[in-house]
């Protein structure tokens, strides 16, 4: 059978031979042993649900082996053999359009040069899965192959639930990760169900098909490390022989070193997982690998000497870094941490003075044991940043949950009030003021045709937009523009693909919008193929996140979820091509809210009435948001918006005296 015809087949009509896995694969860390002897059987029946009777004996015993070994049921058997990439849009069998983009979309986010652990269909962060499955995926392929422009199909937590009838102007997918019921939304209860086949994490864009590797994070990681640098430097100076420290290169961390390159700074990136730094390294998002700490040092001091732009992969914990360069008296200038400690029981953190190898045992075999080792971890951890900032380092918390465990562990990382943390976000820091307030965040696009070629036309349309907007934005978003004229210049030679032929760039409404609808004029006229629009989840509107998006939000509303739910129902009917909505994302199952979406651009007059009604909406539902919480940066923005949209009429908030409250008896 043919490519498409394995698509279209879907579930094989003969069961194939089981296959084993491969030697070299960057596996996923066996889950924890959580389910009761009762809830094994309940997960093994709830997997056999998708094949026929007369397979289960023998599928029982192989889904009984792969839970007992990994904790989950991931059903390789039944992993295709063709090369799961992100094909030209004209090679997915399919009825409409639409539906073959997905499928691209899918497929790029499975890409083993995109993907972290590609067997078990995880895209990134060490839990973030695009479904839970693989009949899963076979499924929702062979639907998405089915589908007409007049269908819809549901997706549950990775689960295809069926194609149903609905209209043109719907999406095409609604997909759901992970969205519990408040009270059963714990880790614990994410292992728990995860393991029994009934939902999953879906981390931010990978669940929603909308991951396109590194790059996806590398724009909103240089503006992050260029703003800082602008905090702490003196102005002229250059960030050239300075360091930047962090840690993470498996996911959307592997994009720190080459923000850093960007940014012009010598970064030093932690990595535990050899294999995640190699790759890496092998791709070319890092420059150089180091194992050992004097080697390290030697280097360092070298660059700094001359005064080098240079990203180096130190593979090793991050907590010795931090410690060594305190004994060595290295300075570092900005300091951060990109692992996944939303996840930190299950891969997301690894514990000081124990390998990798002994810790992935200690998950799976003595979680409570690994739980004490990181704890402890988190403590030295944060105790090492606290030596650096003394001496007038710069730290930041990249929303990843770092100041959030450490403070559960017992670190010293609370400010005075008992509240807040003594380190800010980078979002209340840099990103919430600077960029979210005022409308700017990762808008992003796909070529779907996957020639370079449309990639590099993009990048002028993009370029020749943004000129001619700047030309006439006001002086509070000059900065913003700039920064993101200068990205898009220099997009080509960052050299950023991984996968599928992508690009994302930080603008604003006006700037998605303009650059959308110049997108859609060159298709009509045939310049380019299609392209699929998107963004980060990360953004302005799409994230309900109290200690990452919304951590710049003082009204106390932080911590509802209103803005995410309202972002994703109104893209859905104002012409989005698929929308997602999930529990947990970069910060945490039962932390976040967010959601996200899709449009394809097939150079119609529909696709332009829908870019210009939803991309409008998209951003400004955040920005109204964030003006209602006394933003004064979102203030302006809607402000602006408003007199260039008279059909939008915001609530506006009015601003109260300080001593109105302070004289008050209470």
């Amino acid at each position: 059978m043919n490519f498409q015809e394995q698509i279209k087949q879907g579930i094989p009509s003969e069961l194939p031979a089981a296959k084993p896995y491969p030697a070299d694969a960057n596996r996923a860390p066996k889950r924890k042993d959580i389910l009761s002897v009762d809830e094994k059987q309940l997960a093994i029946r709830n997997a056999l649900r998708y094949f026929p009777k007369a397979w289960h004996q023998e599928l029982a015993v192989e889904f009984a082996q792969e839970l007992n070994d990994f904790g989950r049921i991931y059903m390789y058997r039944f992993k295709p053999n063709y090369d799961l990439r992100a094909r030209s849009v004209s090679e997915y069998p399919a009825q409409c359009e639409q539906a073959a983009a997905i499928m691209l979309m899918v497929e790029n986010n499975l890409d083993p040069a995109v993907a972290q652990h590609p067997e078990e269909l995880i895209t990134y962060g060490g839990n973030g899965a695009v479904f839970q499955n693989w009949a899963q995926y076979l499924l929702a392929m062979k639907y998405l192959s089915e589908m007409h422009s007049d269908q819809t199909l549901h997706i549950y937590s990775g689960h295809p639930m069926g194609l149903f009838p609905s209209s043109e102007d719907a999406p095409r997918v609604v997909v759901t990760n992970g969205m519990m019921i408040p009270n059963y939304s714990k880790p614990d209860d994410w292992e728990k169900f995860n393991a029994l086949g009934v939902t999953q994490y879906g981390q931010m864009t990978a669940g929603s098909f909308m991951y396109i590797g590194p790059q996806g994070i590398v724009h909103g990681t240089t503006i992050t490390v260029m703003n800082a640098f602008r905090k702490v430097l003196n102005k002229g100076e250059s960030s050239q022989g300075k360091i930047f420290l962090t840690a993470g290169l498996g996911g959307m961390s592997g994009a720190q070193p080459k923000a850093g390159n960007i940014a012009k700074c010598i970064t030093v990136c932690a990595e535990v997982n050899p294999k995640a730094a190699i790759k890496r390294h092998q791709q070319g998002w890092v420059d150089e690998l180091i194992d050992n700490m004097d080697d390290l040092i030697s280097r360092l001091k070298v660059a700094q000497a001359n005064d080098e732009v240079v990203s180096i992969a130190y593979i090793g914990n991050v907590v010795d870094v931090w410690e060594a360069f305190d004994e060595h008296n290295i300075f570092v200038h900005l300091g951060s941490d990109q692992t996944s400690l939303h996840n930190p029981w299950s891969g997301g953190y690894y514990p000081v003075d124990i390998s990798y190898e002994e810790s992935n045992r200690l998950i799976r075999e003595e979680p409570e044991l690994f739980k004490v080792k990181v704890q402890q971890t988190l403590k030295r951890h944060a105790d090492a940043v606290n030596k650096h900032t003394a001496k007038g380092t710069y730290f930041f918390d990249y929303g990843n949950a770092f100041l959030l465990e450490s403070s559960r562990a017992g670190g010293d990382v609370m400010a005075d009030n008992g509240i807040d943390f003594k380190y800010p976000s980078y979002v209340q820091d840099i990103l919430g003021p600077m960029c979210f307030d005022y409308g700017f965040g990762p808008f992003r696009w796909v070529c779907a045709s996957g020639k370079p070629e449309d990639l590099d036309k993009t990048d002028a349309i993009a370029a020749q937009v943004l000129n001619k907007i700047m030309a006439e934005s006001p002086e509070e978003i000059q900065q913003q523009m700039q920064d993101n004229i200068t990205w898009i210049n220099d997009a080509k030679q960052n050299k950023l693909v991984v996968g599928s032929q992508a690009r994302i760039l930080y603008a604003d409404a006006q700037g998605r919008m303009e650059i959308a609808k110049a997108f859609n004029d060159a298709i009509s006229r045939g310049d380019i193929g299609p392209v699929v629009l998107g963004r980060d989840h990360h953004d302005v509107s799409g994230t309900d996140s109290p200690f990452r998006e919304t951590s710049n939000i003082y009204d106390g509303s932080r911590f509802t979820a209103d803005m995410a739910i309202h972002n994703v129902i109104g893209d859905s009917f104002r012409g989005a091509t698929w929308v997602s909505i999930h529990n947990g994302g970069g910060v945490g199952w039962g932390e976040v809210t967010n959601g996200g979406f899709g449009m394809l651009l097939d150079g119609t007059d529909s696709a332009e009435r829908r870019l210009k009604s939803m991309l409008l909406f998209d951003v400004n539902n955040g920005i109204a948001r964030r003006s209602w919480a006394r933003n004064e940066e979102a203030n302006f923005a809607i402000k602006r918006e408003m007199a260039r949209t008279p059909k939008l009429k915001v609530t506006l908030a009015n601003l109260v005296d300080d001593d109105i409250l302070s004289n008050l008896s209470l």
